[in-house]
């Protein structure tokens, strides 16, 4: 059974950090890419950072370039988003996703995991 499992998630300060793991099994995550999206409440889910499948290659959006980083261990099966300087605005239930090919769209990613909620507020 194909399954994403994402963790990390939580209540933090503006400014605080927090480190967001997604966990693969039931396939082999080395052979694709992984993308991080997020939805806040009330607004369509957007594009936050993808990574390629052996993570030669990263891109992120505007809003979270240079603040935010995505890595991966693929003998952990595991893909990391750490998330520094966090704004309120970062406030949303953040979604891994996995696809063949790196993308900005989430229609072109297949499986997604259930999400974590990301809390930012003093």
């Amino acid at each position: 059974q194909v399954q994403l499992v994402e963790s990390g998630g939580g209540l933090v300060q503006p400014g605080g950090s927090l480190r967001l793991s997604c966990v693969a099994s039931g396939f082999s995550l080395e052979h694709y890419a992984v993308g991080w999206f997020r939805q806040a409440p009330g607004k369509e889910r957007e594009f936050v950072a993808a990574i390629s499948p052996i993570g030669a290659r990263t891109y992120y959006a505007d809003s979270v370039k240079g603040r935010f980083t995505v890595s991966r261990d693929n003998a952990k099966s595991t893909v990391y988003l750490q998330m520094n300087s966090l704004k309120p605005e970062d406030t949303a239930v953040y979604y891994c996703t996995s696809g063949s090919s790196m993308s900005t769209w989430d229609r072109d990613f297949d499986y997604w995991g259930q999400g974590t909620q990301v809390t930012v507020s003093s």
